[in-house]
């Protein structure tokens, strides 16, 4: 018997249209509804660090506003030159402002730019309200060489010039959060000196953020570049990695790579996977996002799956790709035999989220 010769079949269909809309109308009415919150927002997968500096845009709009700051004696100053910072053991060092300006005057060690961080919020690991500014000096200067200690002081013995990557994993989370924001301030200020419109030198304005030309009163502002960073899922549920450099080197990481005018950010990820591995992606999914100071990015984190299972490296960006299983890839960082992104890092975040779990390095197990 045909479903439309089905007796449910022939009965429904003798039924008049208000009996039908009633029948409806009861068998809803019988359903539970739940009802969410308007607006009702999901949180990121990856957790989401909370901000720890207040930067103040609207304070630094203030003008002759920092001058004021440094000038009060209550700010402290980050230093940085290039792309290292004056570090202390697990700390950024931090000086008087005021009495850091006074020294470094007319030396040959003048900051070039003097820029505006902002306030410590609560929870931060500074006092709340602490006061906070950039001086970024035009070359590094040995501080334990005794021809300097006329200009600086306050410096502890054992400070040193080092790069974010050599510190990071040892930074608690507000110096993290200031080395990241000068650096990626400092590096915009030395990449963007000149207006592109005229070709004019630009002045610094509100606080540091802001780069005017004086020429046809043009302002610009800071840019970030937005970035997708993506573990990539096959059917079998292994995890796709790869790396650049020699084709014996050890590091392994998540695949990435920048946005594209536009591009959406789930295309990118398409785009980027393809030309980078030869892999298709059939399905990505938003996890979190990083901020990344080298040059001025933000990571956002994907998933992604994919049905296919041979991986074929550019040559360029990625000389190396290895499909992992979850025990596979914690044997071989156990033992050495590669070397994962480090902790601090979305990277990171992005494989232990496919993991599972936390992923043991061979220096835990030491």
């Amino acid at each position: 018997m045909s479903l439309a010769e089905s007796p449910a079949s022939s009965q429904a269909s003798q039924q008049t249209p208000s009996e039908s809309s009633a029948a409806a109308g009861a068998s809803l009415a019988a359903r539970p509804v739940q009802l969410l919150p308007a607006n009702h927002l999901m949180e990121t997968v990856l957790p989401v660090r909370p901000a720890l500096i207040d930067r103040g845009s609207a304070a630094r709009q203030k003008p002759g506003m920092l001058a004021e700051l440094v000038g009060s004696g209550s700010a402290q100053a980050v230093v940085l030159s290039g792309r290292q910072a004056l570090v202390s053991g697990n700390s950024l060092v931090l000086l008087n402002a005021a009495e850091l300006s006074g020294h470094l005057a007319n030396t040959p060690y003048a900051p070039e730019h003097v820029i505006y961080l902002g306030s410590a919020l609560e929870g931060s690991d500074l006092d709340a309200g602490t006061e906070l500014v950039l001086f970024v000096l035009p070359v590094q200067f040995e501080v334990r060489a005794e021809e300097f200690e006329a200009h600086v002081a306050g410096i502890p013995g054992d400070a040193q010039w080092a790069g974010f990557r050599e510190v990071a994993a040892r930074l608690n989370a507000t110096d993290t959060a200031l080395f990241i924001e000068a650096s990626a301030i400092a590096n915009w200020h030395a990449t963007h000196t000149h207006c592109p419109r005229c070709g004019t030198p630009t002045q610094p304005e509100a606080g540091g953020w802001v780069r005017r030309c004086p020429a046809d009163n043009s302002e610009h502002f800071p840019r970030t570049d937005p970035a997708i960073i993506v573990t990539v899922v096959g059917s079998d549920g292994r995890l796709l990695l790869g790396g650049g450099g020699p084709l014996d080197a050890k590091n392994y990481s998540t695949l990435a790579g920048f946005v594209e005018p536009g591009e959406s950010l789930e295309q990118a990820v398409k785009r980027e996977i393809a030309e980078e591995v030869g892999v298709r992606v059939t399905a990505s999914q938003y996890l979190g996002s990083q901020s990344w100071p080298f040059p001025a990015s933000l990571m956002l984190g994907f998933t992604a799956t994919t049905e296919d299972t041979e991986a074929r490296p550019d040559g360029v960006e990625v000389t190396r790709a290895r499909w992992f299983s979850r025990s596979e890839l914690q044997a071989a960082v156990l033992s050495g035999e590669i070397v994962i992104s480090t902790r601090l890092s979305i990277a990171r975040s992005l494989i232990e989220h496919w993991y599972g779990g936390v992923i043991e390095d061979a220096a835990d197990s030491a």
